[in-house]
């Protein structure tokens, strides 16, 4: 495996974690697949939809979304929301996500010495 690619497998598993997070924090308002894609997308969170529709099949399972078909327009979507239990997990983990931030903060910068 050359240095490349063994970065890249390395962003990819700190990356992974995050999405959960940032789909439950979009996901507040109701959002369908494609349109979720394109959001993490413009927020930094670079995916594919090999990643994220089994993502939002097992968070939802797990009763963190909720969803609804719209059959409204031409082709039917499948909107997702954060639930109650989502929103919950969601704050816990952003809290967490601060506590390691600020623990990294303190292992790089020499400021915190």
């Amino acid at each position: 495996m050359s240095e490349n690619e063994a970065f890249e497998t390395h962003l990819q598993e700190l990356r992974r974690g995050t999405i959960v997070l940032a789909c439950l924090q979009l996901l507040r308002d109701a959002g369908y697949g494609y349109g979720l894609l394109e959001d993490l997308e413009r927020h930094g969170f670079a995916t594919d939809a090999n990643t994220l529709y089994p993502l939002l099949r097992r968070l939802e399972k797990q009763g963190h979304l909720t969803s609804e078909w719209n059959t409204d327009e031409a082709r039917p979507r499948k909107f997702y929301r954060t639930s109650a239990a989502g929103i919950r997990l969601a704050e816990t983990l952003t809290g967490e996500w601060r506590a390691l931030t600020a623990s990294i903060t303190s292992l790089t910068d020499p400021s915190e010495d």
